[in-house]
């Protein structure tokens, strides 16, 4: 017992011992009441600009009074809509194909396969009331699923459906990719999807989507217009009577689809209409298919999805509690009528609102029954009724159950990579034909990224110091680009050879200033050496929100909270860089900056060195080796996205950022693909040779080194030969 007693006190003075040294090299945290939520400061810096911009459109749309300049303002969310999220594919035929009919005793059910692209299969029903007349045709309603696995056969939204067509209106139902039989992540031997669920299977390859420079919600658009396509072909529908509804997700397209194909008559969306600035200030931005690019920064709002309808029919759906905020649609409704009064036809627009969370109601449902058989001109029963539901194997639309396993076909992430091999050329082109591609180079790098050049005026704030043998380690924050702070620790040898380095470690400032850590063996070698927490990690981080694309712990949310108002993490974290050389330039003992980074930290080092030639040098420790290995193969490490500049294949990629720094001096020391991993040789293999062509090009090839995984190579002896 007393060896047990002995054992255990040793490991808990162990464990009290490193986390007594751990936060010794806190700088703000727990120490600084005003920075008391430091952890938060990206999602806080990335929503007040989002937030700021927003309040300057609403300002804007404030001042309109006139129907004219009201339909000016259409025409501009048309355009830019078009801008952020087209062009669309060509149509291409349907090829669609009635699998099997479910006969039910007021109604059949025809289950219908159609093609949106060529190899992209669409699962879909279509419910037809039994005793329509012949010679009048019948109004028909698009229904869009939430995100439910089951996609429409969740029994909430069978029920819906099945109360409409009871009531007379023929409806069309179509599974959303990535949910009901379009699983794209499908595992056969578990029987579900291996992405998690319907928001990460929209996520995980709609991060893809935002790399090449389209988004996922152009893929799930396209399939709504096509889906269109097939319901105006069928004899049995008025193609002037068409209504589309849906909740949550199911709100999200309906109301994207209706603000993109003018053959929505009247529209329905539920549990998704809210103003972006409360969405922001409550949840945070949802998964990708809900992000359209620069959206915000254009100077959209979530309105302005149902202003440029007007004056056709709509009716935001509604409840008090629901996770998007009831006064963010309150705001939005006072906004969006404004246009119907212009318009006069403020009959056309309306709000339904009911006391409950995020769900369907019975008062909410029976609104939206009404609102489509008055605008739909289909009188009758506004009641809602107890209806028998189909089964589940009445419901089943392939053979199997799911697309990727009775038809294979297409995929989002296979329709990008096509989209992305012919993006990567047509840049390549460019830049063949561009005697000046390094400017070219960095100037899209800048813009894509959203850098801002850094104030360098900021000085820091010594927050303590400490010593270890032969070293001193110094606590600093320096204010960031906006309001908040970079923690820093400046290691300062006793013999200090003149050169400094800016170490980002994705673990964060302290984790290689342990005994016997790079940081410390640095400093020993007589570097200073600088070692940020960047907003986001160390104590600026991670925060608490992580969203509904949390992903192997990685929220991709907070990446699309930049993507909205053009900027990128990395760009952001990349000024901040820039801004910690100009400190280290102060200094009149530092006679070279250099900067080493490890793993998902390398981007950010390349785009602040590419920008601030005063970084002399770079060493990048088991980066990945380009964007494109994240698009092009099917599975990438979670980790790494936010490092990715959104659009960026478009101009450029990491191997042709490194190139450009040429004849600077260049590590890079065993280079990964999009898994961190080092079995795609070839693929890693045609990057290293694009940056070691730019170095031959400039005659700088003595200045890069490139040692492979495979390498034989010690961190030491890196930095050595370096040197």
């Amino acid at each position: 017992m007393s060896r047990l007693i002995i054992t255990v006190v040793s490991f808990l003075l162990l464990i009290y011992s490193s986390l007594r040294a751990q936060n010794e090299l806190d700088v703000v945290k727990n120490s600084w009441l005003q920075y008391s939520d430091v952890q938060n400061s990206l999602y806080h810096h990335l929503a007040n600009q989002a937030i700021d911009l927003l309040a300057k459109r609403s300002g804007e749309v404030g001042k309109i009074t006139t129907l004219e300049d009201w339909q000016k303002r259409q025409a501009h969310i048309k355009t830019v809509l078009s801008e952020i999220v087209g062009p669309f594919p060509e149509k291409t035929p349907l090829n669609a194909k009635t699998v099997r009919i479910i006969e039910k005793e007021k109604f059949r059910v025809e289950h219908i396969i159609f093609e949106s692209q060529p190899g992209f299969y669409v699962t879909s029903s279509l419910y037809i009331p039994k005793g329509l007349s012949k010679k009048v045709k019948s109004p028909a309603i698009i229904y869009c699923s939430g995100h439910s696995e089951d996609g429409y056969r969740s029994p909430v939204y069978q029920y819906t459906i099945i109360n409409l067509v009871m009531k007379g209106f023929i409806v069309f139902a179509f599974d959303p990719v990535g949910q009901g039989e379009r699983l794209e992540y499908y595992d056969r031997e578990k029987g579900k999807s291996s992405a998690g669920g319907p928001t990460r299977e929209h996520s995980y390859p709609g991060n893809q989507a935002f790399i090449t420079g389209s988004s996922q919600a152009r893929y799930m658009i396209w399939d709504g217009i096509r889906a269109i396509d097939y319901l105006v072909s069928r004899k049995e529908v008025d193609v002037s009577r068409i209504g589309i509804t849906g909740r949550s997700g199911g709100g999200t397209q309906s109301s994207y689809i209706a603000a993109f194909d003018e053959r929505i008559y009247a529209s329905a969306p539920e549990c998704y209409i809210t103003t972006f600035t409360r969405l922001l200030q409550t949840m945070g931005n949802q998964d990708a298919e809900q992000n359209f690019p620069r959206f915000v920064e254009k100077g959209l709002d979530l309105p302005d999805l149902l202003s440029v309808r007007a004056p056709k029919p709509s009716l935001m759906i509604t409840t008090t509690r629901d996770i998007f905020s009831i006064q963010g649609a309150r705001e939005a409704e006072a906004e969006i009528k404004r246009i119907y009064e212009a318009y006069g036809k403020i009959e056309f627009f309306g709000r339904a609102e009911d006391d409950t969370g995020h769900a369907s109601t019975q008062k909410n449902r029976e609104a939206m029954y009404s609102f489509f058989q008055k605008h739909l001109n289909n009188p009758g029963d506004t009641g809602d009724h107890i209806v028998n539901l189909l089964t589940k194997e009445e419901m089943r639309v392939t053979a199997d159950g799911q697309v990727s396993v009775s038809l294979g076909g297409e995929t989002v992430y296979s329709l990008n990579r096509k989209v992305t091999l012919d993006v990567i050329a047509k840049r390549e082109s460019l830049l063949k034909e561009d005697l000046s591609a390094r400017e070219t180079v960095l100037n899209s790098a800048r813009k894509l990224s959203g850098y801002m050049e850094p104030d360098k005026t900021d000085m820091p704030v010594f927050s303590g110091r400490f010593s270890r043998e032969g070293i001193s380690i110094e606590k600093y924050f320096l204010k960031g680009e906006g309001n908040y702070v970079i923690p820093y620790l400046l290691i300062v040898p006793s013999r200090f050879n003149g050169k400094a380095v800016i170490y980002l470690d994705p673990e964060g400032k302290s984790a290689e200033l342990k005994a016997g850590g790079r940081i410390e063996w640095l400093a020993r070698q007589g570097f200073m050496v600088l070692a940020p927490d960047l907003i986001g990690l160390g104590e600026t981080g991670p925060g608490i929100f992580q969203g509904d694309a949390y992903i192997d712990g990685e929220s991709h949310n907070l990446w699309y909270a930049s993507i909205v108002i053009g900027r990128s993490i990395v760009g952001i974290r990349a000024a901040d860089v820039s801004k910690l050389a100009g400190l280290l330039k102060q200094d009149s003992s530092v006679k070279e900056i250099t900067g080493i980074a490890e793993k998902e930290l390398s981007p950010v080092l390349l785009h602040a060195a590419a920008f601030d030639k005063s970084i002399s040098s770079v060493a990048l420790i088991e980066p990945y080796s380009s964007y494109r290995s994240l698009v092009l193969n099917r599975f990438y490490k979670a980790s790494f996205i936010a490092g990715v500049v959104p659009s960026s294949l478009k101009e450029y990629d990491l191997p042709l950022l490194a190139g450009s720094l040429a004849p600077r001096r260049l590590v890079i020391a065993g280079p990964s693909d999009s898994n961190g991993k080092t079995e795609n040789i070839e693929m890693i293999n045609e990057d290293m040779v694009i940056i070691k062509q730019l170095y031959l090009n400039n005659n700088a090839e003595k200045a890069l080194s490139i040692i492979p995984a495979s390498g034989d190579w010690e961190f030491e002896s890196l930095i050595k030969d370096w040197y």
